[in-house]
């Protein structure tokens, strides 16, 4: 394998040379980790579905100011995505790509477009700290990243949301740094244009999160420097005012529109209930970001464990001292809000990066520590459990393994299994690289191969299959006992959802071609409902799968009457 290391570093040697080269390699890494099942994957329940179902609604009723979910308000974030959302379906009609708006992956193209940008804008935002082949490094270690993998592939805000902070954080690690005369280069001149168009995307795509971050950072720089002089080259007048020009004029409209409900409904519930309690279920204990942190930034995490001492050590020095400052405070506010879910800590993951980078060159990371070994492991245990869980779905749910698979997940476990013992040998950089291949062959692996084969969890696209080919146009359909929004997207924007056999039934009586998808637990009262419908409906199918929102098995019959 020295022949395989050599050839590697002769690569990373040739990409850095060239800022245009780095970027090349770095985009073909980010689609060889996000394409595989980007385009086969099920629209996952429940947020995908409803931001995609949102944007479709837009294209249907040409209202691109009000945000719907069905006949219900959706005033949970601002427009942007769903705007990004409806151009590139309008785009996908425009070049004739079939049933495009009920195609997710049309709908995911922003995340992808905002993950790809996150790699690129990690590599730039590195180049204020170290060189450009440990830049393009840390590039590819956002690349290889397991959550930004996952947001890529999900029809939702937060690809898209941590580009825009990548963008702010790197402009504003320019300004302090050359207050602070750590700074090879003076920044350019439109630094503060970055900075702000970055904010007012962000505050378009998720409201004040970026600008959070970014102001906690500059907060704590402040109080360290005494002064807000250092932050006046971003020109926070001038970016104030191009904020107000981009995020003002949506702000107004749906606030007339909505009589103001907008702000209630998002503000007064949605972040400010975030606060108080853990939302939809998403309650977590504080420190679950940081147990989570080992999975959701393999393959580098544990290897970026091992920086924490040297960024203590070091932390009065003004690049550690930024790093910090973009981590702890926003972490903090993380780990103290009841509602948790993994994708809030992805704006920090860069900055880890860049710790782990500055730790590695300045002999941060000591591999003889007591439990760096057993740390370093998790670079293998951890896609071995991914592994497990995958092979464990496949034979549980639908009783087969996914064959095709199996050889690339060995793979990627090999190449893992080479990082852990290059890691060993004292080679952190050639660790760090083979964890990037492991994370390239299991995304294929998992997300290409393994997960698709899941038959039992597309419950929404086998009914939605069912529907088309009951031999009628455009039915009517409702559904009772299965209620999940991926279905709604499907299906139809008119879609009925009942809450019980009987209101099926009482569908089925109305005159037309109509379709009732009834779940078992409904049944009963669905049979006694028809009992006097002549002709009777007739059982065109019965779909059996996994919810796995509700975690049960699930069987929903498929009742026609033409």
């Amino acid at each position: 394998m020295s022949s395989f290391g050599s050839g590697l570093d002769r690569l990373v040697g040739f990409a850095s040379a060239s800022h245009w080269r780095a970027c090349l390699l770095l985009v073909l890494l980010s689609l060889g980790a996000f394409l595989p099942g980007f385009s086969s994957l099920q629209p996952f329940d429940r947020d995908e579905p409803r931001f995609a179902q949102a944007s479709k609604q837009m294209l249907e009723t040409r209202d691109f100011v009000d945000i719907r979910f069905q006949d219900e308000a959706r005033h949970k974030k601002p427009v942007g995505i769903y705007w990004l959302q409806s151009a590139t379906v309008s785009a996908g009609e425009a070049l004739g790509v079939p049933a495009a708006r009920t195609t997710i992956w049309l709908y995911r193209l922003p995340s992808l477009i905002g993950a790809v940008a996150t790699v690129l804008l990690t590599y730039w935002a590195l180049l204020a700290f170290v060189g450009a082949r440990l830049a393009l490094l840390g590039g590819a270690l956002m690349a290889a990243a397991v959550l930004l993998g996952v947001e890529a592939r999900i029809a939702k805000t937060d690809a898209v949301l941590a580009a825009c902070a990548v963008a702010t954080m790197g402009a504003l690690a320019r300004t302090w740094l050359d207050w602070t005369r750590s700074l090879a280069f003076v920044p350019s001149r439109h630094n503060w244009l970055v900075f702000w168009g970055a904010t007012a995307l962000a505050l378009l795509i998720k409201g004040p999160i970026v600008p959070m971050v970014w102001g906690l950072a500059a907060l704590v720089l402040s109080i360290r420097e005494r002064s807000l002089r250092w932050f006046a080259p971003l020109r926070p007048k001038a970016g104030l005012l191009l904020c107000l020009i981009v995020v003002l004029p949506w702000f107004i409209a749906i606030a007339l529109k909505s009589g103001g409900e907008f702000f209630a409904e998002s503000v007064g519930k949605d972040m400010l209930g975030k606060v108080g309690e853990g939302q939809e279920k998403h309650w977590g204990p504080p420190g679950l970001y940081l147990l989570l942190f080992f999975g959701t930034y393999w393959p580098s995490a544990a290897i970026a464990a091992m920086a924490v001492p040297f960024a203590w050590v070091r932390r009065r020095e003004p690049q550690i001292l930024f790093l910090i400052a973009w981590i702890v405070p926003s972490w903090l506010v993380f780990e103290a809000v009841p509602t948790k879910l993994p994708h809030y800590v992805l704006p920090l993951y860069p900055a880890i990066t860049a710790l782990l980078l500055l730790a590695m060159i300045n002999g941060g990371i000591d591999r003889f520590r007591r439990g760096a070994s057993l740390t370093a492991a998790l670079v293998v245990l951890v896609p071995a459990a991914l592994v497990g869980v995958i092979l464990y779905g496949n034979w549980t749910l639908d009783r087969t393994l996914p064959w095709l698979a199996l050889p690339v997940l060995a793979l990627a476990l090999f190449f893992a299994f080479l990082g852990f013992l290059a890691f060993q040998r004292g080679e952190t950089e050639g660790a760090l690289w083979r964890g990037v291949i492991a994370s390239l062959l299991l995304s294929a692996g998992v997300f290409g191969l393994a997960a698709p084969s899941l038959r039992s969890l597309q419950l929404s696209p086998r009914l939605a299959e069912a529907v088309r080919s009951v031999g009628c146009a455009a039915p009517k359909v409702m559904t009772v006992g299965y209620r999940e929004p991926s279905l709604v997207f499907l299906v139809g924007t008119d879609l009925a959802m009942g809450y019980d056999g009987a209101a099926a039934a009482a569908f089925l009586r109305e005159p037309g071609c109509r379709v009732a998808l009834v779940e078992q637990r409904v049944s009963q009262g669905f049979a006694e409902g028809i009992a006097g419908i002549s002709p009777a409906p007739r059982l065109a199918t019965t779909i059996q799968g996994f919810n796995l929102n509700g975690g049960k098995r699930l069987s929903i019959s498929v009742y026609v009457r033409d």
